[in-house]
C-alpha cells in the first residue's frame, strides 16, 4: 500500500483539489496542503448553503425567486462560475436543440460521441439529396439514414478468440477505437478494446469468460440495482460463482469499510475472484476511493472498473493513472439530448488477458458505416436505372418466348420483383458500403478527424462530442458540475410544505447532501403534506410531461445500525425476484431497499436546467398537483395514465 502522504495527495487530486483557487471561494489562511483541502471543503459547503438566499425555505411554488434572480445570487456567491462559460458557448453553437426544445435532459449516462450540429448537417444534406433525385420514385429515408454515424451488427465471435487472435476491423472501427482510447487515457500497449452492444453485454461477456471454477468469488460494490450487474450475477452463478456485495451505511450510504474489507480479505484459500467496482454511484452521486481497487488486487482479486458513471475526463485523475484495472467497461451514445443509441466498450489489460477463457458468450458487435445522403441518392439512381432496364429486358424476353397473351402476367411479375428489390434496399441500408459523415461546423480538433474510406476518396467523421470534453478539460468540467449539483441539492432541500408541523420537507435526499466530494447525480423522493412518499414512477411521468427527463432507481444493500433501526420499516420496500426462498410454492428472492428518482448532470447541463428541474419539483407543494394533472389529461381526451 502507498504511504499515508501519497494517499492524501492522491485522493485530493482525484477530487480536483490540486486546483482549488478555481473554485472562486476565499482561500483559507493555512500553509499545509491537508488543512487547506479540508478548509476549502468547509468554506465551499458553507458558501453553498447561502447560494439561493440565506436560510431560505420555500413553501409556495408561485412565490420563489425567478431564474434571473436565482442565477444572479448564485454567481455572486461563486463569481468564478462564469469561467465555465465555454461550456455554454459549446452548447449554444453545437447543441441548440436543447434550448429550442425547452427540454431538460437529466437521464443520460455515458459519453456523447457527436454533436447535434453534425446530425443536423446530415439531415440538411439528406434533404438536398432527396430534392436532387425528385425525378426518381419517392423513397422515405429511415431513421438510420437520418442519424447516419454508424450502425451496429453482431459478430459471430467470443471474447477469448477476439482478445487472443483479434479480428479484421474496418477503418471506421480502428479510428473510433483509437479516439476512445485517447479519451479514456489508456494505452494500446496496455489494453485491448472490443465493442459490445451495451454495458450489460460487456458484463455478461466477461462473466461468461471469467474462470469462476478456480476463482470462485464475485464481489460487487453498488448501492443501487444495476441491470448489467444483475446479468453478470446470473451468469456467474450459473458457472459456480459465490456472489457477495458491499453494504452501505444508513443514512450517508457510504461504503461500510469494515465489512467490505472483511470480504476482500476473506478465506485466504478461496479469496480470489472478480472485484467489480464503480468509482462513484450513478444514482446517489456517492464517491468511493480508488484505493479499494489496489487493496483488492493485493489480496488476489482481478478488478473490473465500471466507468459508465464517470465523467468524460475522469480517467485523467491521478488515482486512475496509478491504478490500472484488469478490466474496464464504459458506454457511449450518439448525440446528447437527441439520440441515446450507441454501444459499450470492454477493455482488457493485456497482462491479464490470459485469464479469459473460451466460452459461448455473445455480445460483441462491429460498427457498420452508413452512407452519406449523396451516396444514397447516386446509388439509388444507378440501381433504379439498372432495375428498370432489367425489367424491360425480362418483359421483352417473356413476350418473345410466350406470346402476347402472357404479356400482362409477365409484366406483373416484373413489377413485383422490382418492388421487392426496392423494399430490400429500403430496409437494409447497413449493408451498403460505406458511410461518411461530413461536418460543416467550425469546431476543430486534431484528435477528432476519423478517416473512413468512401470508395472513391476520403471524408471525415468527427467525434465532436468527445472533442468538446477535451477542450473543456477535467478541472473546468468538474468545477462546473460541482457548483450545479450542490446548488440543486441545496435548492431541493429548501422546499417545505406549508401549514405542516415543523415545516415538513417536500424532498428527501439519499446519500451525500451538499458536499464538495460528491458526484453529479442525486437520488431523492418527493413526499406529500401528510409525509407519504409519492411513487417515483409518478414523479418521472409528471416530469416528462413538464419537459424534464429523469430516471428511477432502486437503492439496496443498505445497512441500518441500531441507532437507525426504527427507520428501516418506515422507508424500506421489499421487491421479489426469482432465485430466492420458496414462498407459496414459488421460489422468490426478497430484495429490500428504497425506490427513488434520480437525476444526472453532465458538462452540457447549465444553470437554467437545474433551475427548471427545481421549479418542476416545487409544483408538488400544491397538495392537488397530482390530481389536477389527472383531470387535465382526462379533459384532453387522452389516454389516462395512472398518476
Amino acid at each position: 500500500m502507498h504511504s499515508p502522504c501519497t494517499r492524501e495527495v492522491s485522493e485530493d487530486c482525484f477530487h480536483n483539489l490540486c486546483h482549488l483557487p478555481f473554485l472562486g471561494i476565499p482561500e483559507p489562511q493555512s500553509s499545509t496542503s491537508t488543512t487547506t483541502a479540508a478548509s476549502y471543503r468547509h468554506v465551499f459547503e458553507v458558501s453553498m448553503a447561502s447560494s439561493i438566499y440565506p436560510n431560505s425555505q420555500f413553501t409556495n411554488h408561485e412565490s420563489f425567486p425567478s431564474l434571473q434572480e436565482s442565477f444572479s445570487h448564485f454567481t455572486k456567491t461563486f463569481p468564478l462560475y462564469s469561467q465555465t462559460d465555454q461550456a455554454d458557448k459549446i452548447r449554444e453553437q453545437e447543441y441548440c436543440h436543447l434550448s429550442l426544445s425547452n427540454h431538460v435532459c437529466l437521464d443520460y449516462i455515458g459519453h456523447g460521441l457527436f454533436s447535434y450540429s453534425q446530425q443536423r448537417s446530415y439531415s440538411q444534406e439528406a434533404t438536398v439529396a432527396s430534392a436532387s433525385s425528385s425525378s426518381l420514385p419517392s423513397r422515405r429515408y429511415s431513421s438510420s439514414f437520418e442519424t447516419p454515424f454508424f450502425g451496429i451488427s453482431y459478430k459471430a465471435a467470443n471474447l477469448h478468440s477476439q482478445i487472443q487472435y483479434g479480428s479484421h476491423e474496418s477503418e471506421l472501427e480502428y479510428k473510433i477505437q483509437k479516439r476512445i482510447m485517447a479519451l479514456m487515457n489508456l494505452s494500446e500497449d496496455d489494453y485491448t478494446m472490443v465493442f459490445t452492444a451495451n454495458q450489460s453485454s460487456a458484463f455478461k461477456l466477461l462473466a461468461d469468460s471469467y474462470p469462476f471454477q478456480s476463482n470462485h468469488n464475485l464481489l460487487t460494490v453498488y448501492d443501487h440495482e444495476n441491470e448489467a450487474v444483475k446479468v453478470m450475477i446470473e451468469s456467474s452463478k450459473n458457472r459456480g460463482a459465490q456472489v457477495m456485495s458491499a453494504e452501505f451505511s444508513w443514512p450517508s450510504l457510504r461504503i461500510h469499510s469494515g465489512k467490505l474489507l472483511e470480504k476482500v480479505r476473506r478465506r485466504r484459500k478461496n479469496r480470489r475472484g472478480l472485484f467489480v467496482f464503480p468509482l462513484q454511484s450513478r444514482v446517489t452521486g456517492a464517491r468511493y476511493s480508488y484505493l479499494w481497487m489496489n487493496m483488492a488486487r493485493e489480496n488476489g482479486w482481478h478488478v473490473l472498473l465500471d466507468a459508465c458513471g464517470l465523467g468524460p475526463k475522469d480517467m485523467e485523475t491521478l488515482g486512475l493513472s496509478l491504478f490500472k484495472p484488469d478490466f474496464l467497461v464504459c458506454s457511449f451514445f450518439k448525440v446528447f439530448g437527441e439520440n441515446p443509441s450507441g454501444f459499450g466498450c470492454l477493455f482488457v489489460k493485456k497482462s491479464s488477458s490470459s485469464v479469459i477463457k473460451d466460452s459461448a458468450g455473445t455480445g460483441l458487435v462491429r460498427l457498420v458505416p452508413a452512407r452519406r445522403p449523396s451516396q444514397i441518392s447516386e446509388g439509388s439512381a444507378n440501381e433504379d436505372t439498372e432495375t428498370e432496364e432489367k425489367a424491360k429486358q425480362e418483359l421483352h424476353d417473356d413476350d418473345s418466348l410466350q406470346g402476347s397473351s402472357s404479356g400482362p402476367f409477365s409484366r406483373q411479375q416484373t413489377s413485383e420483383k422490382t418492388s421487392e428489390l426496392e423494399e430490400i434496399k429500403e430496409i437494409s441500408p447497413k449493408h451498403k458500403a460505406p458511410e461518411i459523415e461530413v461536418s460543416v461546423a467550425s469546431f476543430e480538433s486534431s484528435q477528432s478527424q476519423i478517416i473512413a474510406s468512401s470508395g472513391s476518396g476520403y471524408s471525415y467523421l468527427e467525434c465532436r462530442g468527445l472533442d468538446h470534453a477535451d477542450s473543456l478539460g477535467l478541472i473546468l468540467i468538474s468545477a462546473r458540475e460541482r457548483y450545479l449539483i450542490n446548488w440543486l441539492v441545496n435548492a431541493l432541500t429548501s422546499l417545505r410544505h406549508p401549514h405542516s408541523e415543523n415545516g415538513h420537507p417536500l424532498v428527501r435526499i439519499y446519500g451525500p447532501k451538499v458536499k464538495f466530494d460528491r458526484g453529479p447525480a442525486v437520488a431523492f423522493n418527493v413526499f406529500d403534506w401528510k409525509g407519504e412518499k409519492v411513487d417515483p414512477a409518478i414523479v418521472q411521468k409528471l416530469a416528462d410531461r413538464n419537459n424534464v427527463s429523469l430516471s428511477c432507481g432502486f437503492l439496496h444493500h443498505i445497512l441500518f445500525s441500531d441507532k437507525y433501526e426504527h427507520e428501516r420499516a418506515q422507508i424500506s420496500e421489499t421487491r421479489t425476484g426469482e432465485g430466492g426462498a420458496v414462498l407459496n410454492g414459488k421460489r422468490v428472492k426478497l430484495d429490500s431497499g428504497i425506490s427513488v428518482v434520480t437525476a444526472a448532470l453532465g458538462f452540457l447541463t447549465n444553470f437554467e436546467d437545474v433551475y427548471k428541474f427545481w421549479a418542476f419539483v416545487s409544483l408538488f407543494l400544491d397538495a392537488d398537483f397530482v390530481q389536477k394533472e389527472r383531470w387535465r389529461y382526462t379533459a384532453l381526451n387522452q389516454m389516462t395514465i395512472e398518476v
